[in-house]
């Protein structure tokens, strides 16, 4: 069963990904975000960065679609990915294989390293809004060289994914959010009443 830690986290990127705000993650709510990081690197159609953007994206969707939708409805549920996110500290394979993907997403020029500009555009996308992400990237830039790597993004969102610890530099790869009070994060039989 997810922790509340793991359920905030994820709420956080479902919220996001969720761009109708219906409840669930559809195809649709992918083409939107789609749209969005292409419209935020003024890749046109027909290029071959809005190619490759999209397939990443959609990419994504169909890998999430095949891994969470029990009901085969065509639409993923917030319990449906946490069903999945249960599962992957025992398939990092997949997490690290879904963390490169989205690294050359991200990694707008080709450069084999995120920049703090290149981070906020992937926030940027998901959120729909401006952002500031400065005090973030510097969390997750633990060696401070203004960058991230390949593999030091993949530990990132393995520790985002598959991890269950609030004090993880990974906690943050999605942006800032509220962490769950220590009581809160507590089994039931534990926590302070």
């Amino acid at each position: 069963m997810a922790s509340e830690f793991q359920r905030r986290k994820i709420a956080l990127v479902f919220d996001a990904m969720d761009t109708d705000g219906d409840g669930f993650l559809t195809e649709s709510d992918f083409a939107e975000l789609t749209m969005r990081w292409t419209e935020l690197r003024r890749a046109a159609p027909g290029t071959r960065d809005h190619a490759r953007l999209s397939s990443i994206m959609m990419g994504w969707w169909h890998t999430l679609l095949e891994a969470s939708d029990l009901d085969r409805d065509n639409k993923v549920t917030i319990e449906e990915v946490l069903y999945v996110v249960e599962r992957l500290p025992t398939m990092l394979d997949v997490v690290t294989g879904t963390a490169r993907a989205m690294f050359e997403a991200i990694d707008e020029n080709a450069d084999n390293e995120i920049t703090a500009g290149e981070y906020r555009q992937l926030i940027e996308a998901w959120t729909g809004s401006r952002t500031e992400t400065d005090e973030v990237f510097g969390r997750l830039d633990l060696d401070g060289d203004g960058r991230l790597t390949e593999d030091e993004f993949a530990l990132l969102w393995a520790e985002f994914w598959a991890g269950d610890d609030p004090s993880a530099p990974g906690t943050w790869v999605f942006g800032d959010f509220d962490l769950p009070s220590a009581d809160s994060m507590l089994p039931a039989s534990l926590s302070r009443h």
